[in-house]
C-alpha cells in the first residue's frame, strides 16, 4: 500500500468503527433490514388512475417485490399521484421555451380488510424540466414521456424508502 493510500485506509477504518459505535446500520442491512425488505413484499399496491398513475404503480411494484408479486398480501398502499406541467420562458408570441413538471404523491398504508385504519402515510415530490425547441411533435412527446418516467422513478424511490423506514421501526406490525 502506498503512503498516499495508507492515511485514507486508516480514516475509512476509523469511520466504520465510529458509525458502528453510534448505532448506525444500513436501511436494508442487518436482521432488521431484512425484515423490512420482507415486509415490503407483503404490500399490495392499489390502482392509481390515469396513465401516469399506471406507470407509477408498475415502478412501485418493481421496487417492492423482488419476486415480481407480493408474497402474502397483508397491507394495501393507496397512492394519489399528480403531475402538473407549467410553461416557463414565455416568448412574445406566447410560446414557451421550457416546461417544468412537478409531481406530487400522497400515500397511505392500511391493513388489508381494515381500510379505515391508517398505519402510516406520507408525501413524495419530484421536479424535472425539459427545454422546448422547434421540434417535431413526435420528438416532443418522447421527451415528455422520458421526463414522466424519471418522475415516477423518483417518486417510487421516495415512497419505497419511507415504507422501508416505517417497517424497520415497526417490525411486528
Amino acid at each position: 500500500m502506498s503512503l498516499n493510500r495508507k492515511p485514507f485506509a486508516l480514516f475509512a477504518l476509523f469511520a466504520l468503527f465510529a458509525l458502528s459505535a453510534c448505532g448506525f446500520s444500513p436501511l436494508y442491512g442487518g436482521a432488521q433490514g431484512k425484515g423490512a425488505s420482507a415486509a415490503l413484499e407483503t404490500v399490495q399496491v392499489g390502482n392509481i388512475p390515469d396513465r401516469t398513475g399506471q406507470v407509477l404503480r408498475q415502478e412501485l411494484q418493481q421496487q417492492l417485490y423482488t419476486n415480481g408479486a407480493p408474497t402474502t398480501e397483508l397491507y394495501t398502499l393507496a397512492v394519489s399521484y399528480r403531475v402538473v406541467q407549467t410553461g416557463e420562458g414565455i416568448q412574445a408570441d406566447s410560446s414557451t421555451t421550457r416546461n417544468r413538471f412537478n409531481a406530487t404523491a400522497t400515500w397511505k398504508l392500511t391493513p388489508i380488510g381494515n381500510p379505515g385504519v391508517t398505519l402510516t402515510s406520507g408525501n413524495a415530490t419530484a421536479m424535472d424540466a425539459l427545454n422546448v425547441i422547434d421540434q417535431q411533435y413526435f420528438a416532443s412527446n418522447l421527451e415528455s414521456d422520458t421526463v414522466q418516467g424519471q418522475l415516477t422513478q423518483q417518486i417510487s424511490a421516495q415512497i419505497t424508502a419511507q415504507l422501508t423506514a416505517w417497517f424497520r421501526l415497526h417490525p411486528n406490525s
